[in-house]
């Protein structure tokens, strides 16, 4: 007959539940994985199968599950694993609000559509852009780089009491620019050349004031953003890339590594 005490029950448990807290944590707010388009039941499914491949190989801390500072690892972990999480995320929203800045300098501000992603209605250009970047992303396999970020955390930062620590909260936060950073960098290119185009309509109605601008004058903006568009689509993927590998150094220094 086989015997199992409590104190190996809590062993066994406290082995994969502390690393699923983490990965959870982070799948739940991963971008493309941990949006409403994905039922949470399978971002649970995946946690766990991470989890099972991921817990036998990490040093457990030598600590009661049922206890405090049982209770401070687990905040630990979920606030780690949120914080890799939103560190990705944070580039699609850079992307996001680009396409929402071009869209309101074109005219195209007025063209909305529920977005999934973030559960609002936001501009179809950045909706465009947000595919062209989840495509690109999953191209280059980011959701298996952000798993084996996941796995690596573990070596990096290893269970326990001391989470990410002062200097891991405040580059975390300083990452946070990232936001309104990439998003410029990625309409800046589009907002300069409308920009051109207004100042030319505006010189145009000095010169003929009777002139309907908004007749003439919106149909221009609409097609020359068009155009800028379809031409600065290469410049908003190399702009992803280069925000995503910021992305992945900022994982390695918030951890450690």
């Amino acid at each position: 007959m086989i015997t199992v005490t409590l104190a190996q029950l809590t062993t066994w448990i406290s082995q994969y539940f502390w690393p699923f807290v983490r990965i959870a944590g982070c799948i739940m707010v991963a971008p493309m994985i941990g949006t409403s388009m994905v039922p949470p039941r399978m971002r649970v499914i995946l946690s766990i199968a991470v989890t099972i491949l991921v817990a036998p190989l990490i040093k457990q801390p030598d600590a009661a599950l049922l206890s405090g500072t049982s209770l401070v690892i687990t905040v630990q972990q979920l606030i780690i694993g949120l914080g890799m999480g939103l560190a990705i995320q944070l580039i699609f929203d850079a992307v996001v609000m680009g396409g929402q800045l071009l869209a309101n300098t074109m005219g195209l501000s007025f063209a909305v559509n529920v977005d999934p992603l973030h559960g609002a209605s936001t501009p179809v250009l950045g909706q465009f852009y947000t595919i062209i970047v989840a495509l690109t992303f999953f191209g280059l396999n980011g959701h298996l780089m952000l798993i084996d970020a996941l796995a690596q955390s573990f070596r990096m930062l290893p269970l326990g009491t001391q989470g990410l620590g002062n200097d891991g909260l405040w580059t975390y936060v300083h990452f946070g620019s990232v936001l309104f950073s990439g998003a410029l960098m990625i309409a800046l290119p589009g907002l300069a050349a409308l920009l051109i185009v207004n100042f030319a309509f505006g010189v145009m109605s000095r010169a003929a004031p009777t002139l309907n601008l908004f007749a003439v004058g919106f149909p221009a903006s609409l097609a020359l953003g068009l155009i800028i568009i379809m031409m600065g689509l290469p410049a908003v993927q190399s702009t992803f890339v280069r925000l995503l590998n910021t992305g992945w150094q900022l994982l390695a220094t918030m951890l450690g590594d």
